[in-house]
């Protein structure tokens, strides 16, 4: 951990993604913190048929191609999910395309889905499940920015990493990509589960991974009702809350704030954490949720599962609080379990709406 103090006034000065591009680069080559203290037994979880050892994820974003997975878990995650993974390699968005918020500690990127496809990603999945690690591995599917058939792309990917995923995320909520948000719709929605369920069956007839869809926390009311609905009519294993927001909260200082983009990091919070509470309760809490926007402290990711959420994930607090924040979190997180009297995170998962 004393790396990332020394290494963080040096990474603050350079343009974020360059910042981050030089994380991946010495994360590939083991330069990374670890921290393998056993979890707190209060922290499991199992759920769709896995064992998570604690409930804290890494959100998607962080590594799009799936190239540091065992770093990542090295610094006590409890799960990691990569992508968002196109069929096709794809430049994203033009560059400068992440903006630092530090007094907000927040972040707003349009960066429109780079990465090298779905080639590089299952052979870097290949690579990582050939070496047998233990952890949780989700793959979060997108489109490419030109495809003219949505359907067929996400169903590509389910086709391809199937196989390699212990969950699959169906990626229609970015703002990033044009028309993407769209797919939201309940029709379109219907429409693309279904495709992407017909492949992943294809790819693993005796049983493939649970699929999830990940929404916007930008959703009206009728929307929410609409996706929580269409999840628990269809069976859906899960669902994740939320992507970023277009929203610009007035509290926002950072000079960056009026860029273009979705913003995340502590500025979403309250949001997406009132929109994770409500499908909980529009689901009756028969869909599995995974709390995602703008945790940065084990208060936050326990008010996430108080909400409703049996799993959460961070990304953004990553590069403010550094890779400590890991076990700050979890070893916060035990204590408030077990200060409330929960035996497990199950017992915890929506008890505000008790």
């Amino acid at each position: 951990m004393d790396r990332f103090r020394l290494a963080a006034p040096l990474l603050g000065l350079l343009d974020p993604e360059t910042a981050h591009d030089l994380t991946l680069w010495a994360l590939r080559r083991g330069l990374g913190p670890k921290n393998r203290a056993p979890d707190d037994p209060v922290l499991a979880v199992s759920i769709w048929g896995r064992n998570f050892a604690n409930p804290i994820g890494l959100a998607a974003g962080f590594d799009k191609n799936a190239a540091v997975i065992g770093p990542m878990l090295d610094l006590g995650f409890g799960f990691v999910e990569v992508g968002s993974v196109t069929p096709r390699p794809q430049a994203g968005n033009p560059r400068p395309r992440v903006f630092r918020l530090g007094a907000d500690r927040a972040v707003i990127n349009r960066m429109g889905f780079p990465g090298q496809g779905l080639a590089a990603a299952a052979k870097n999945l290949s690579a990582w499940r050939s070496r047998s690690r233990p952890g949780p591995v989700g793959v979060n599917l997108g489109k490419n920015k030109d495809a003219l058939d949505a359907a067929a792309d996400y169903a590509a990917g389910a086709r391809g990493l199937s196989a390699l995923a212990d969950y699959l995320v169906i990626n229609v909520s970015s703002p990033n990509t044009p028309g993407l948000r769209a797919l939201q719709g309940r029709k379109e929605l219907e429409t693309l589960i279904a495709s992407v369920r017909a492949a992943r069956d294809e790819a693993c007839p005796q049983g493939g991974p649970p699929l999830l869809v990940k929404i916007a926390p930008d959703l009206n009311d009728a929307e929410r009702a609409d996706i929580a609905e269409l999840a628990v009519a269809q069976g859906l294993e899960g669902l994740i809350v939320g992507n970023t927001t277009l929203q610009r909260p007035e509290s926002l200082r950072g000079r960056h704030r009026t860029e273009a983009g979705g913003l995340s990091g502590q500025a979403l919070f309250e949001l997406s954490t009132a929109v994770l509470a409500d499908m909980y309760r529009l689901t009756g809490g028969r869909v599995p949720l995974i709390g995602v926007g703008g945790i940065g402290n084990a208060d936050q990711a326990y008010a996430k599962i108080r909400a409703g959420a049996s799993l959460v994930q961070l990304y953004s607090a990553l590069a403010y609080e550094g890779p400590g924040l890991i076990a700050r979190i979890r070893t916060g997180l035990a204590e408030r379990l077990r200060a409330d009297g929960f035996a497990k995170v199950a017992e915890a998962v929506g008890a505000d709406h008790r």
